[in-house]
């Protein structure tokens, strides 16, 4: 019997309302769900407008404790409604302490549990070093109804060490919920290009599909504000860009994959066979 697992990415706009925001996922769960998606991606911190353009301390009074979030109870009875599983992507406080963190709900409407953003960026218009600690939970992979899935979260997506943990926990699919546009300091850096080929490299050396959920839009917070460039998209096991979407379109990408065809592939190219961890040592050298 063949086994598929078909994945969704959400890319939309946000702003300051937190129940308008949720309202607004689920209506595209709910579109994703309807054209087959088993395990649907929103972006990252959807709860609101990023906030991490600057240094104000009274966003601290949006964290919640990861149960008791709620983008995840409102979210988690639509994951068993539907039968999806869904990486909830939150604005977590732990304590005295503050994390950029995943839920992930299975298809019972479930938490598997929480991972915590494991690089930390700190720069013009992404200064989230003031606000969140680094994670602590080490990279995941999520065995969920459908199929193993990894999920790092935006600026995770840069570092191939990062998709090579959640492999060999034996992801069966990476996704990267994401919040990136302009670069305040330069004008004339477009990313958006380079984003989408670091992890369609990741999908290459992994022999892994890969889903990447950006927003889209301006966000004035603080002045001058942050341009969203969308350009959300699902790369297959050879890296080619199978669904996409724009800089400013506003919808859900869904595509369908057969798991063993994937384990085939990845077995064949040797990528995981050839491995020379006896020669690693300096990538933990801490430079």
């Amino acid at each position: 019997m063949t086994r598929t697992i078909t994945v969704a990415g959400i890319q939309t706009s946000y702003g300051d309302d937190l129940q308008a925001n949720i309202d607004k996922t689920i209506g595209f769960i709910r579109e994703a769900a309807g054209r087959g998606a088993q395990v649907i991606l929103p972006s990252e911190l959807f709860q609101g407008s990023y906030f991490c353009v600057s240094q104000e301390e009274h966003w601290f009074a949006h964290a919640y404790e990861w149960r008791e979030h709620p983008c995840v109870t409102a979210l988690s009875p639509v994951a068993k409604e539907l039968g999806v599983a869904i990486p909830v992507s939150i604005f977590e406080k732990d304590g005295p302490q503050y994390y950029n963190s995943i839920v992930m709900l299975d298809a019972d409407g479930e938490a598997l549990g929480v991972y915590r953003k494991s690089h930390i960026p700190d720069g013009p218009g992404y200064q989230e070093k003031y606000y969140f600690r680094p994670g602590d939970t080490g990279f995941k992979t999520w065995t969920t109804r459908f199929g193993k899935v990894g999920v790092g979260i935006c600026w995770d997506q840069w570092f191939p060490e990062a998709a090579r943990a959640m492999m060999l926990q034996g992801a069966d699919i990476l996704m990267y919920p994401t919040a990136i546009g302009t670069e305040p300091h330069d004008d004339s850096l477009h990313t958006a290009e380079p984003w989408r080929r670091a992890m369609q490299g990741h999908a290459v050396s992994n022999a892994v599909p890969v889903v990447g959920a950006n927003r889209i839009g301006h966000e004035a917070v603080t002045q001058p504000g942050q341009t969203f460039y969308g350009h959300s998209f699902i790369a297959d096991q050879q890296g080619a860009l199978v669904e996409t979407l724009g800089a400013d379109e506003e919808g859900v990408l869904v595509h369908s994959f057969d798991l063993d065809v994937l384990d085939k592939y990845r077995a064949a190219w040797g990528f995981f066979r050839d491995r020379r961890t006896d020669l690693y040592g300096p990538l933990t050298g801490g430079r």
